[in-house]
């Protein structure tokens, strides 16, 4: 499984999904909607505006230990402290990936996710072969994700629902000591918030 996540799935697409890409066939018909415009608006709340809410969050608990403790002993009122609050992130709950374990979250039942953190949830979060393999073979899949996990190392799976959502706190990179905010939040990945990936290393910057 890649990140993106585009192996085929049994499942037919929701109603909702089907009526969503009716309407953009039309709009794209008439002219109204430029296809690789609107991808790549997607891409930007996906991947770079939304989750950029959650790397302000992960960089500043790498950076600043008093602001780890409250993240990790009040996950929402230290995520409000940057200003991150709203609908979908009322309740938060921050796990913290160490070396000897490593978090990932998901919603067995639909698809919770915290909106104000992390921005739009990725396709693949939503679907039905993430949300029960994730359960049943977590160390299968995230190898699939391109990320393995050692066998001594503790996998542990976190399911939101309406009133708890999660937050994955990954480790810090090594290489980084003296960086900023600023470069450390460059750093943090959509996917090592999700516990999917990890955070970029230095060198990649």
């Amino acid at each position: 499984m890649s990140h993106d996540h585009n192996h085929d799935h049994t499942e037919p697409p929701s109603e909702i999904a089907l009526r969503v890409k009716a309407l953009e066939s039309l709009l794209t018909e008439k002219g109204l909607v430029d296809p690789a415009a609107l991808d790549e608006l997607i891409d930007t709340y996906e991947h770079r505006i939304g989750p950029r809410n959650g790397a302000k969050v992960v960089a500043k608990a790498w950076a600043d230990p008093a602001y780890k403790a409250r993240l990790l002993a009040d996950g929402t009122a230290a995520i409000a402290e940057l200003g991150f609050t709203g609908v979908q992130g009322e309740d938060m709950l921050v796990v913290e990936n160490t070396p000897s374990v490593h978090n990932v979250m998901v919603c067995t039942l639909c698809s919770c996710y915290p909106w104000p953190t992390l921005g739009l949830p990725p396709v693949w979060f939503k679907t039905a072969p993430y949300r029960s393999r994730i359960v049943i073979d977590p160390r299968g899949l995230l190898a699939e994700f391109g990320l393995t996990i050692p066998e001594d190392k503790e996998v542990r799976v976190w399911d939101s629902s309406a009133e708890l959502r999660y937050l994955v706190l990954p480790e810090r990179p090594a290489g980084t000591e003296g960086w900023s905010e600023e470069q450390l939040a460059e750093l943090v990945t959509r996917d090592s918030m999700i516990g999917t990936g990890l955070p970029m290393q230095p060198s990649a910057k």
